[in-house]
């Protein structure tokens, strides 16, 4: 899947995703940080990476409780950063 700026979208698996929202949910909302689901969100991240993937976007702020950089072969976007760097770039323009 391809965007207006060409950047190619590669997203997980239905499998790999039902499993993301349940660590999310049943998991990271209620403080349990397990590391069974770091270990299934990094086969997640090499899965994308083997599928092309070049960085991976942290779609919701609780995922960072489990996974950083250093848990990572992918550079990691955070929802937050990505919201205070548009913050600043509209601030300033």
């Amino acid at each position: 899947m391809s965007n207006q700026f060409g950047i190619e979208i590669i997203i997980p698996s239905p499998k790999a995703r039902e499993l993301v929202h349940d660590v999310i949910y049943r998991e990271l909302c209620h403080g349990v940080i397990r590391q069974d689901s770091r270990a299934a969100y990094q086969r997640i991240i090499g899965e994308l990476a083997e599928a092309g993937a070049e960085s991976v976007i942290l779609g919701c702020t609780e995922i960072e409780l489990l996974i950083s950089a250093a848990d990572s072969k992918l550079p990691l976007h955070p929802p937050p950063v990505i919201h205070a760097q548009a913050a600043v770039e509209c601030a300033l323009a």
